[in-house]
């Protein structure tokens, strides 16, 4: 049977991490050399919050799916260098969309639904957030520079650790309690964001300019978390980056106990 010792501190449970969950990540594809591949931050940070990283290589099918998540605790979806294919949420494609790589969508969304089904926690970052949102139903801004007037840059140019611009927490964010006060600045690094939210999740932080910047589930027993910066990146020197592993992890450590109890 398995044993965790539970303490609490709140507003975050605490847990004796002599469990460790597993946490799957999945990957990305480099069409000219086939290779799945991964930054190596996202694991990192996966590690250092007291989990497990796994690596889920993008094969689009469902008894895959279903079999591997049966061994873990939680799903991180990270970034990604290409943009979720707009035919999945009803729309032409837009000048400016990046490449499509059908392999990373199908993935994605296979694992998502196997997820929803087995109730484990999920943090989307970047393009997770976006695949996140178009599973629930909702849609994306495909280009931010051309499609949102007096928008912020939100791209970056150089050092993935640019502080771009500041975001504004909701009251009832997942993120609040983590930092003092409501506006934190992100390392941001994208060209598409949620437009019209998915079911069952709300926002729960904007950039000044309106851009959504945080989406998370709605429904009590539920962790579905979205951030469009790159907190993997900035784990190890900024509080909220690492409140976020470190709270993803938690619940994921949480889910386990609750389920063997």
């Amino acid at each position: 049977m398995l044993k965790l010792t539970l303490t609490v501190d709140l507003p975050n449970i605490k847990l004796d991490m002599s469990y460790r969950p597993k946490i799957g990540i999945t990957m990305r594809l480099e069409a000219a050399t086939r290779r799945f591949y991964l930054g190596r931050d996202y694991c990192e940070a996966v590690e250092a919050a007291g989990g497990i990283p796994v690596h889920l290589g993008l094969i689009p099918k469902q008894e895959y799916i279903v079999e591997a998540l049966s061994a873990l605790d939680g799903i991180l979806l990270p970034g990604s260098d290409s943009d979720v294919d707009p035919a999945r949420f009803g729309e032409p494609p837009h000048q400016h969309l990046g490449t499509i790589v059908p392999e990373k969508d199908e993935t994605d969304l296979f694992v998502l639904t196997e997820a929803e089904k087995n109730n484990v926690p999920v943090l989307g970052i970047c393009f997770g957030m976006q695949v996140l949102n178009v599973s629930r139903g909702g849609s994306l801004i495909q280009d931010i520079a051309s499609q949102v007037t007096a928008s912020h840059k939100h791209e970056r140019n150089g050092a993935y650790d640019n502080y771009l611009h500041t975001i504004d927490l909701g009251d009832n964010s997942y993120l609040a309690p983590l930092v003092e006060g409501r506006e934190v600045r992100v390392n941001s690094s994208h060209h598409q964001s949620v437009n019209k939210v998915g079911r069952d999740l709300t926002v729960g932080a904007r950039a000044k300019d309106g851009i959504i910047e945080s989406i998370q589930d709605t429904r009590d027993g539920r962790f579905v978390l979205g951030v469009q910066w790159h907190p993997e990146l900035s784990w190890s020197t900024d509080d909220l980056s690492q409140g976020i592993f470190r709270m993803f992890v938690e619940k994921c450590a949480a889910g386990r106990m609750k389920a063997s109890a």
